[in-house]
């Protein structure tokens, strides 16, 4: 069969990339068309559109740039009636998403969603639209589940989390050798720098996460470059040989480091699943974040702490997020009870997620009900 798959983001591109894995196990012929990155690409999907052209962070960015959102949508609609696929599946990015999804099942394409928009976390409202427009959805949060069914009346596949998989499947460095090729010290504990994945908010992030490198002389910190940007882009933050930086590693580095700083999405639930003590931050745009303050229904911004329905992981979010905050934290964190907590706790959030095979589960349902 043919599939157009549509995700928007570096998230997307990784889970993207392990369902079209699933998709040719379950379909060995079958003819894959996406939006997507380099991992999909690789993975066996023909790429029609790469993220990086509109990966846009906030309400400001994404009012900018509103002409060339509406020209991807378009350019989507001609895509996908040109190469006419048997099933359209949406991955997350519900923005754009849910719009096309309208258009595809008015135009008679059969609908699927992997990942679920976040309507359980503002804009709830949206349920209108996924009845009206999706039809089968494959959720990977357990909460989600009742979310859709008992609240809304609307069926849904829980499959469970495509990171387990997705970490299960990334071949990793030993710590000797990751070390030695990073030009990092054989010794030294690591702390991980995680500040997303978009230009607006590593730049954000940084500065306040390196502000507390001082007080932690006996670590090491390290940033995780995204796939998404340049090395040249990192080199202002490095600092002479103070700081260092990896590009495209983030499990490695995740797997041999102490303890992470980590701007809140998926890396939280990443972080959390390597068993790495973390602190959660997020400072977004001020219009942004108070347009978000009042969409948003939420008690937590991180994923563990969603999961778990209690905070796990200390959030440091806008105004909070200050250098000293941020030191009193991860001291925390490096050595003493809060850490075992968190990672006592860690291994009740695995449980909640359970295994492996999510990607071919969710590959498995799109065949039969495609």
């Amino acid at each position: 069969m043919k599939y157009y798959i549509i995700a928007g983001e570096a998230s997307g591109d990784l889970h993207g990339s392990n369902l079209i894995k699933a998709l040719k196990k379950e379909d060995p012929s079958a003819e894959i068309r996406c939006w997507g990155g380099d991992l999909m690409q690789k993975a066996g999907g023909e790429l029609a559109k790469h993220y990086k052209d509109m990966a846009f962070m906030g309400f400001l960015e994404v009012i900018k740039n509103i002409p060339t959102i509406f020209k991807n949508i378009a350019y989507c609609k001609e895509d996908i009636q040109k190469f006419q696929p048997d099933v359209v599946i949406f991955i997350d990015f519900s923005g754009f998403n849910l719009r096309i999804a309208k258009w595809a099942k008015e135009n008679g394409f059969k609908t699927n969603y992997y990942i679920s928009p976040q309507i359980w976390a503002s804009r709830e409202g949206r349920i209108k639209k996924i009845k009206r427009d999706i039809d089968a959805m494959y959720v990977i949060l357990p909460f989600e589940k009742d979310f859709y069914e008992k609240k809304h009346n609307y069926p849904v596949h829980f499959v469970g989390h495509p990171l387990i998989d997705a970490i299960a499947s990334t071949p990793l460095q030993d710590n000797e050798t990751f070390r030695k090729e990073n030009g990092l010290d054989p010794d030294k504990p690591i702390i991980a720098l995680l500040p997303g994945s978009r230009k607006q908010e590593v730049q954000k992030m940084l500065d306040v996460m390196l502000s507390v490198k001082k007080d932690f002389p006996d670590h090491q910190f390290v940033i995780a470059g995204a796939p998404s940007l340049s090395d040249d882009f990192y080199a202002p933050f490095l600092k002479g040989d103070t700081v260092n930086y990896v590009s495209n590693k983030t499990y490695t580095l995740l797997k041999h480091s102490h303890a992470a700083l980590v701007t809140s999405g998926t890396a939280t639930l990443e972080t959390a699943l390597f068993g790495i003590p973390q602190v959660v931050c997020y400072k977004g745009n001020w219009i942004s974040y108070q347009i978000a303050k009042r969409i948003i229904t939420l008690d937590y911004i991180s994923l563990v702490n969603l999961i778990m329905d209690r905070e796990v992981v200390k959030e440091l979010i806008q105004n909070e997020l200050t250098t000293k905050n941020l030191q009193k934290e991860l001291s925390k964190i490096v050595e003493g009870p809060e850490r075992e907590r968190i990672l006592s706790d860690y291994k009740l959030l695995k449980e909640k997620l359970g295994g492996e095979g999510a990607s071919q589960l969710a590959a498995r349902l799109i065949v039969e009900n495609a």
